[in-house]
């Protein structure tokens, strides 16, 4: 009886660990569905959303994210990482979504990187919170389809 229950239990265990909601599913189609524009950044209440108007962020399926500076003359993009986890796992909610993003220390990107929650998404539009703790502030990311 005991190898039922855990036999049971593990099946379950690996089942949920691979299982990923709809929401997060549609976001991550839609994230990797085109190319993406900084529309808005606001750094602990600070507008710095001019400091990235010329950047492109490609999110590929294979958890790559490409960030294009349009005025380099440097024609290789920042690469960097990306994904989408569930801190639950058993349900469907956004506020158990985040959104990760991270770049090499050193460029511009980087201030980007950071395990991001999801505010809101259309098929056009993500935004994004950070709520720093130990009193760090708030972040909020706004990116749109170019």
């Amino acid at each position: 009886m005991k190898k039922i229950f855990y036999s049971v239990l593990g099946i379950s265990l690996l089942a949920s660990c691979s299982k990923w909601t709809n929401t997060q599913k549609q976001l991550n189609k839609t994230a990797i569905d085109g190319t993406w524009v900084i529309s808005s950044y606001i750094d602990n209440g600070e507008d710095e959303t001019a400091d990235f108007t010329t950047f492109r962020l490609d999110f590929q399926e294979n958890d790559i994210l490409n960030g294009t500076d349009l005025l380099s003359s440097n024609s290789n993009p920042y690469v960097g990482s990306w994904s989408i986890t569930d801190s639950n796992g058993n349900n469907d909610s956004l506020e158990d979504l985040n959104f990760i993003m991270n770049f090499s220390v050193g460029n511009k990107l980087d201030d980007l990187s950071d395990n991001w929650d999801i505010i809101s998404f259309t098929d056009t539009e993500i935004k994004l919170i950070d709520v720093s703790g130990g009193g760090g502030g708030t972040d909020y990311l706004t990116l749109t389809k170019h």
